[in-house]
């Protein structure tokens, strides 16, 4: 039985300690959640608005009924949501205060 030399390619090990470049996260202008929150708020309000703008379209014949059912469904569901992780924060906050320091 004849066993081959293996010669493993030295690219291998030698890439390994080339040193990496990171990117700054300093760069990046940071956003604080109150602002996330602020916005995601508006873009729910915003849907709302809309809903409401095309509920009144419908009604002067300009708009389609399925195109207004998919805007106040659009509209319900963000609301839905933005209910949903207000009470999620809401239940953080409070097991966060229940914390024994």
């Amino acid at each position: 039985m004849k066993i081959n030399s293996f010669v493993p390619d030295t690219k291998i090990f030698t890439d390994g300690l080339k040193p990496k470049q990171f990117v700054n996260i300093e760069e990046e202008p940071s956003v604080g959640f109150g602002d996330l929150l602020k916005k995601e708020l508006s873009k729910v309000n915003d849907k709302q608005l809309e809903a409401e703008g095309s509920a009144i379209s419908f009604i002067k014949g300009d708009m389609d009924l399925h195109q207004t059912l998919v805007a106040t469904e659009e509209a319900r569901l963000s609301l839905e949501l933005a209910v949903q992780i207000r009470n999620k924060l809401v239940n953080a906050y409070e097991e966060f205060n229940k914390m024994q320091v």
